[in-house]
């Protein structure tokens, strides 16, 4: 059990330094303050995130080992590069019955993947608190969602932070085979023209 104690964060107070992070629960850095756009892109920078559920303050996070993905080095499945070939081919002969987009519908994106971490863990950790400070993040142009839609529905997507280098992934969802899968794809390739090395997945 750390014996190290969690800061209580006001408005104004910066955050500790990542490595006082909790050592039980791992990565737990702090408590309070707001999800405003200063406090998130502060937090972002620093490879803090917050994660918290319906009835718990704000906690910040910064797991000293997580999982990150260089975009250089994301070799999809057989099957879904099967698949992606699929889709390309149908595109070229003017059927866009499957379709990938860039921020067309973040909230609903929102909304899948809140659906989903309910069904994972009886509460989800997007509440509506959250869905609305990244949906002001979204419009300075640092969170996007990426969608996949097949027949005109929204059926799969991720959604998270671009930074610099670094794209921080939030969560994602499917309702078809393989939705979330090929957004991850059309993820990469998209980080990989703006630029952007690494996928911090978070946890």
């Amino acid at each position: 059990m750390s014996s190290l104690k969690l800061l209580w964060l006001e408005s104004d107070t910066p955050f500790p330094p990542v490595h006082l992070a909790l050592e039980d629960p791992p990565g737990l850095l702090a408590a309070g303050a707001d999800l405003s756009i200063e406090r998130l892109h502060c937090a972002y920078s620093q490879g803090i995130f917050p994660w918290f559920g319906p009835d718990e303050p704000i906690l910040w996070w910064s797991p000293e080992q997580r999982m990150v993905l260089k975009c250089s080095e994301f070799h999809p499945s057989h099957s879904l590069r099967k698949r992606l070939r699929q889709i390309a081919t149908q595109q070229q002969a003017g059927d866009f019955n499957i379709v990938i987009k860039v921020d067309t519908s973040l909230s609903a994106v929102l909304r899948g993947c809140a659906r989903r971490s309910a069904k994972a863990v009886t509460s989800t950790w997007i509440t509506r608190e959250i869905e609305l400070a990244y949906l002001a993040w979204h419009l300075t142009g640092q969170v996007h969602s990426i969608e996949t839609w097949i027949g005109g529905e929204l059926v799969g997507g991720l959604y998270g932070v671009s930074l610099g280098k670094m794209f921080y992934g939030e969560s994602m969802f499917s309702l078809a085979t393989d939705a979330s899968k090929l957004a991850l794809a059309h993820l990469v390739l998209f980080l990989q023209q703006q630029g952007v090395s690494w996928i911090d997945c978070q946890m």
